[in-house]
């Protein structure tokens, strides 16, 4: 299980590094969904698969908006794929530099603390992650109701934008 962890670790640094050095928006939003979908196993290995599940479809449909405003901001008839020289520069500097702090900060990794929530109660009635969404719709549904106030603010910002000149079905023909 350990050896599954560290390769989706892996998999999400790559990711993150996917996103940093692409300036295409289209590849740049690949390996964004990539990121939040092996960020989602890691916490799945950690013993949270519902709250894993929820984070995942949030993900989803935010980086659904954030696709459809890039590329309608940047039609590039030819843009530049993770082949490009400049891309692959940008690509060895940032794993580079990921390189160098894990060099850094190895002595002090601690890999006995990466216990799934479920086992550190012998006999629960409750699941670690239900029992924190629970705690999260109690004491944060203010909090949660003004995130979904700006999410819909910034979807009819991001509509807004993508639309253009045109006025839709109130446009004079």
């Amino acid at each position: 299980m350990i050896f599954f962890l560290y390769l989706l670790l892996v998999a999400f640094i790559v990711g993150l590094v996917a996103v940093a050095s692409n300036p295409a928006p289209y590849f740049a939003a690949l390996g964004l969904v990539v990121a939040a979908g092996v960020g989602c196993g890691v916490l799945i290995e950690h013993g949270g698969p519902f709250l894993a599940l929820i984070l995942f479809l949030i993900y989803l449909g935010g980086m659904l908006v954030v696709f459809a405003y890039s590329a309608a901001l940047a039609a590039e008839p030819f843009p530049e794929a993770w082949g490009d020289r400049s891309v692959i520069g940008y690509v060895l500097v940032y794993l580079l530099g990921v390189g160098l702090m894990a060099g850094v900060f190895w002595g002090d990794w601690y890999g006995g603390s990466w216990s799934v929530v479920d086992s550190l109660k012998e006999f629960s009635m409750l699941r670690g992650d239900i029992s924190g969404v629970a705690v999260m719709y109690c004491s944060g549904g203010g909090m949660l109701i003004v995130c979904a106030g700006v999410l819909l603010l910034t979807l009819f910002v991001v509509l807004e934008l993508t639309r253009g000149l045109s006025r839709g079905a109130l446009r004079a023909v």
